[in-house]
């Protein structure tokens, strides 16, 4: 008996520990384990706001020298990058040669100048019936003179003989007139059967002359050719006296102050150079950008602080970017804008307090797309989470990734 109650007892001991020994192992495998997160610390520095964009430049005093007539250009002997001379002769013009007649413009020209024929053969015609009443009432005008210098003709019938006379003149001298348009518009009717290769310019020429010193920018039209009365033909300005046009968002062009500091790069290998605004530009104007989205743009003149040496590589309608700044703190307290995000319409962080994260909402000020000015809710030193997910709650416990 005394050995049975033995085993007994073993038995049940043995059980007890096996099912302590069973929750332990439950209890271990199931608590809480700390989230595996990204921590970020919240400091004390300068924070510094700006505009990006690309930007281009261009020369500031940019001259277009256009045709001042229409007709046929001669090939243009200047390339750019040449100096040209205030006044010198860059272009020459010469009339434009004439143009081809189709069959049927032709027969209708032709029409023309046998109606234009005929027209001033029956204004000679009408010349002579004039010429000949004139002649006539000369003659009776001398013989109603005679008459009257022997009392035989009246004063009155002298006086219808003078009339006669000037109004005969008269008639001859319109006769005339209109011969002289009828011939005009035969010689007009055959000069448009004229074929182009017998035209000649006939040594007629307008030359075009720079307005102003400097380089030749780039030329339009190199080749011969004709060309239409106004068309550019090449532009001229001083590429080492260049500006910087950015052409940034209406509501980012806002908040620009002239004089505000501007970083230029990516011009090509050398460093940045630094820049002041010297016009934002009162006109918007509407943009299409690559995606295909509508944009109210606003013109930003930039001037380079550095002279033109230390970008001389640089010439006219070069690509860079411009960096504007509009706002900067020299000791604002910065917080990783990755640990911020939106809870019931405010910002907020966790905070990591005790190995726990603690939601904490906080106000936010200026932003750089990196760091973030806070006004209130966190202090220098605090640690936060970056990039909180749906793993990371309010009191749960967090421990910083390796």
């Amino acid at each position: 008996m005394k050995i049975n109650r033995f085993n007994l007892k073993f038995r049940t001991l043995f059980w007890v520990a096996a099912a302590l020994a069973v929750a332990v192992l439950l209890v271990f495998a199931f608590r809480p384990r700390p989230v595996l997160a990204d921590l970020g610390e919240i400091s004390r520095g300068p924070l510094t706001v700006a505009v990006r964009d690309e930007a281009r430049t261009r020369a500031r005093n940019v001259y277009v020298v256009s045709a001042p007539v229409a007709g046929r250009l001669l090939r243009v002997g200047n390339r750019a990058g040449e100096r040209v001379e205030a006044g010198a002769v860059i272009a020459i013009i010469q009339p434009a040669p004439a143009t081809f007649v189709d069959e049927r413009s032709r027969q209708e020209i032709q029409a023309g100048v046998r109606s234009a024929e005929a027209a001033l053969a029956l204004a000679r015609a009408e010349l002579e019936g004039a010429e000949a009443r004139l002649a006539h009432a000369r003659i009776e005008a001398e013989r109603t003179e005679t008459l009257f210098a022997v009392d035989v003709a009246s004063r009155s019938a002298l006086d219808r003989a003078r009339l006669d006379v000037r109004t005969a003149a008269a008639v001859v001298a319109n006769a005339r007139a209109g011969v002289g348009v009828r011939q005009a518009a035969l010689e007009a009717a055959r000069v448009r059967l004229v074929e182009p290769a017998a035209a000649s310019s006939g040594g007629r020429t307008v030359t075009i002359r720079a307005p102003v010193a400097g380089r030749v920018l780039r030329v339009f039209q190199e080749s011969e050719n004709v060309v239409a009365q106004g068309a550019p033909v090449m532009e001229i300005g001083d590429p080492g006296d260049l500006e910087v046009v950015a052409e940034l968002l209406s509501s980012d062009a806002a908040r620009i102050s002239v004089g505000a500091p501007t970083v230029i790069d990516a011009w090509g290998d050398g460093p940045a150079i630094p820049g002041r605004v010297r016009q934002v530009e009162p006109y918007g104007f509407l943009k299409v950008s690559a995606l295909g989205v509508e944009e109210q743009r606003v013109n930003v003149i930039i001037d380079p602080v550095d002279p033109p040496v230390a970008w001389a590589s640089v010439g006219h309608g070069y690509r860079v970017e411009v960096a504007v700044t509009i706002w900067r703190g020299e000791a604002a307290v910065r917080a990783p804008v990755a640990a911020l995000f939106r809870h019931q319409g405010k910002w907020a962080v966790f905070k990591v307090e005790g190995g726990r994260a603690r939601l904490q909402r906080v106000e936010i000020g200026q932003n750089n797309g990196e760091f973030a000015e806070v006004r209130s809710g966190l202090k220098p030193g605090e640690r936060v989470v970056l990039h909180p997910g749906q793993s990371i709650s309010d009191g749960g416990q967090v421990r910083a990734r390796p």
